[in-house]
């Protein structure tokens, strides 16, 4: 079974070693070892039918265990396809039994120099992270070896990559957290990375790389809680810079930063009134941006932009008891503008 299942799924997907007809009849072959096993998917195939019985996927990682090795891993450009698509078809609660067997494998490929390599064995990482048991990833120190590797991708300026590893990450951190309430210290996994993270946001001038960053940050700063204000004063630049540039026709990036000023201001309010007068200048003149772009920012995205400013604006009044009221005050009265007019009545209006 092994030795079939392996010759098929190194056929099944496209790849310079295949071509239409190639694909075709390994999907038939494929489809004919399930049927045969007395299995209706891969998955079971792999796994057993039931949770007590073993299936194929020992059988197929003994005879990929000599090809995934640091010397020959390479030699055949499939086996790394045939590992990642035989690895994503194992889900907990099986995958565990073989945490030995997988994990190895994926740190290798994710080691590699080449991009398409290294996002291939992130992703291969996240599938264990997320259908491992924490403690299995816990036991012998793995979900700090995992977390390492993660970490050092973080100096990467390919946005794919960047993007796979902090989904990842976000999805680690949590087993991190738990496992270091034993051995308490002064700052979190989740603060390594954010102070990482917005090292890099502040000068990055790439937009893929802004938008990737842009669009995780909120979950972020929804992790740390009012602990994010360990962060403000470098967030707040990164806010800053973020909301002057426009990132194109659909201005991720901009989404995603106002999404974390509001977060930000919701975890940490207190914090918020000493920073009123910078915050209210960026979203005003991003708020007056938006209405005077003439460029192919299309509708929703604009109304996007404008409620989105408007939520932030109406949550900076409530931490400041009304100051912002106040100050728009004069502001509406000397524009003209109907759209930035609405925005700031919204402000006026709220309670």
């Amino acid at each position: 079974m092994g030795h079939i299942y392996v010759l098929a799924v190194t056929h099944i997907e496209e790849g310079a070693w295949t071509g239409a007809g190639s694909r075709a009849v390994a999907t038939e072959l494929l489809g004919a070892l399930v049927r045969a096993a007395g299995c209706g998917t891969v998955a079971e195939l792999l796994r057993g039918r039931k949770e007590e019985e073993e299936g194929g996927f020992a059988a197929v990682m003994g005879l990929l265990r000599p090809r995934l090795g640091k010397d020959t891993w390479k030699r055949n450009p499939a086996t790394k396809h045939v590992f990642s698509w035989t690895l994503l078809h194992i889900t907990r609660p099986w995958l565990s039994q073989h945490l030995e067997r997988v994990l190895p494998a994926s740190l290798l490929i994710s080691d590699d120099f080449r991009e398409e390599n290294k996002v291939l064995g992130v992703h291969c990482l996240h599938h264990i992270v997320l259908n491992v048991p924490g403690a299995d990833l816990c036991q012998f120190n793995r979900a700090q070896v995992v977390y390492h590797a993660l970490y050092n991708h973080l100096y990467s300026r390919e946005a794919p990559l960047i993007q796979a590893v902090l989904l990842c990450l976000l999805d680690l951190l949590p087993v991190l957290e738990r496992a270091q309430r034993q051995q308490p210290k002064p700052t979190s996994p989740c603060d390594e990375v954010l102070q990482l993270v917005l090292t890099h946001m502040e000068p990055e001038h790439r937009l893929a790389l802004r938008r990737v960053y842009a669009k995780t940050l909120p979950a972020f700063v929804q992790r740390l809680g009012i602990l994010i204000a360990r962060h403000l004063k470098r967030l707040e630049r990164v806010i800053l810079g973020y909301l002057e540039v426009s990132d194109g026709p659909e201005e991720e990036a901009r989404l995603g930063i106002l999404e974390t000023l509001q977060c930000t201001i919701e975890h940490a309010w207190p914090r918020m009134p000493c920073r009123l007068p910078v915050l209210l200048k960026a979203l005003l003149k991003m708020i007056w941006d938006v209405h005077t772009d003439q460029g192919s920012t299309p509708e929703p995205v604009r109304a996007a932009l404008l409620q989105r400013a408007t939520e932030c604006l109406i949550l900076l009044d409530r931490s400041s008891e009304g100051q912002v009221k106040i100050l728009l005050e004069g502001v509406y009265s000397c524009c003209e503008e109907n759209r930035v007019q609405e925005c700031i009545r919204r402000v006026q209006e709220n309670t």
